[in-house]
């Protein structure tokens, strides 16, 4: 089993997201990030109860991720503190994988050796661009020279690290996505993820993008990108597990999230969280204060919960096991399925070695048109 805490603050909304976060003043009154550790601490230790009334084995936690919003806006001692309610609710396996992501100007050398102090493993920096003129568009507040700073300080505390990067921004060239990549990789992560920026309704870039103050986003240049980032990552020794994902060997790929891309348990706690708990799933109230008003009130937070169909399920695993390098077994599939895989392999789209046998297993190609070949094997 594994927990998700979410942190719904930030400094400064940047331009493209569309989380479940906000900045102090689009809070107001009702919530604050000086009451909420405690707040989220007994969500935690609400969940104990819950599983134990609804007779679900207790297990020690193997992986814990605090998200956001930017969790390190919290004191260092308040994230321990939530960790510690973990713990003492469910206590964490042996070598449990514990990650707080993180702006590269929102930690410090003291906090994040309190955070490695306190049983926290992982780091995972939002670095998105070392371009300057990218990070505006994305609104994003810190120095690119910040992002080697904060890793060499997470590594002095022994915690291993991971960036994040963002391909496709508008006005982003080709040699600026190369700089970013470059910068990366000599910071020498243990992790490095690469997302291309996808553009949603109702924020501050879709806006920008519709009154043509920035130029839209263009796929053939996301897939020009991904690809010179596939190869410079493979170069520097860097092997994909998921689309968006590599690791310097497989003891560094982020084990919480395999935990949602194979199907596995997890609580989460916070705002808006989501979890899935033996294939029933719920989320909670998004707005900070709502949650905070449950919470004190001794309500569940939980705003709805379904069990998906066998159809829903079907279609969720196999979205997200094609996007895994270990891949999904073809015997998973029905026989319209199973028919279409000699025409993925015709394609290029997936491995003729693997499916020879018997696993679905992107090529690069097939990984810049997954959902292709989710429609194939599905059929829709």
């Amino acid at each position: 089993m594994s927990f998700y805490v979410h942190i719904p603050f930030c400094t400064v909304r940047c331009g493209y997201c569309d989380f479940n976060t906000y900045t102090a003043k689009e809070l107001g009154s009702g919530a604050t990030q000086e009451s909420y550790a405690a707040t989220v601490g007994r969500e935690i230790d609400f969940s104990r109860q819950v599983l134990e009334a609804s007779s679900v084995p207790a297990r020690p936690i193997d992986t814990v991720f605090f998200g956001g919003g930017t969790p390190t806006l919290l004191p260092a001692s308040d994230l321990a503190s939530v960790l510690g309610r973990i713990k003492e609710n469910f206590s964490l396996a042996e070598g449990a994988e514990v990650t707080t992501e993180a702006n590269p100007d929102s930690v410090s050398p003291e906090s994040l050796e309190e955070l490695a102090a306190a049983g926290f493993t992982r780091v995972s920096f939002g670095m998105q661009s070392a371009v300057p003129h990218v990070l505006k568009v994305l609104d994003r507040t810190h120095n690119p020279e910040r992002v080697p700073e904060a890793v060499n300080w997470a590594r002095a505390a022994g915690l291993d690290v991971s960036v994040d990067l963002i391909y496709g921004t508008p006005g982003e060239s080709v040699a600026d996505w190369r700089t970013s990549v470059e910068a990366a990789l000599s910071y020498e992560p243990d992790h490095i993820s690469a997302y291309a920026l996808i553009i949603e309704q109702g924020t501050k870039l879709a806006a920008q993008i519709r009154r043509g103050v920035v130029p839209d986003i263009d796929d053939d240049d996301h897939a020009e990108k991904y690809q010179l980032a596939d190869q410079m990552f493979a170069a520097a020794g860097y092997n994909w597990y998921e689309v968006s994902n590599w690791a310097r060997g497989r003891e560094h790929a982020c084990r919480h999230n395999l935990v949602y891309w194979q199907g596995g348990d997890w609580w989460g706690a916070g705002p808006g969280a989501h979890s899935h708990i033996g294939g029933l799933r719920w989320w909670n109230v998004k707005h900070p204060a709502a949650y905070q008003q449950r919470i004190d009130a001794g309500i569940s937070p939980g705003a709805g919960r379904e069990f998906p169909d066998a159809e829903a399920v079907q279609l969720e695993r196999t979205m997200l096991l094609t996007r895994l390098d270990t891949g999904m077994p073809i015997s998973e599939l029905d026989e319209t399925g199973r028919r279409a895989v000699a025409g993925l392999i015709a394609d290029e789209l997936i491995d003729p070695r693997q499916a020879f046998a018997g696993r679905i297993v992107l090529t690069q190609r097939g990984r810049l048109l997954a959902d292709l070949v989710v429609r194939e094997l599905l059929n829709f």
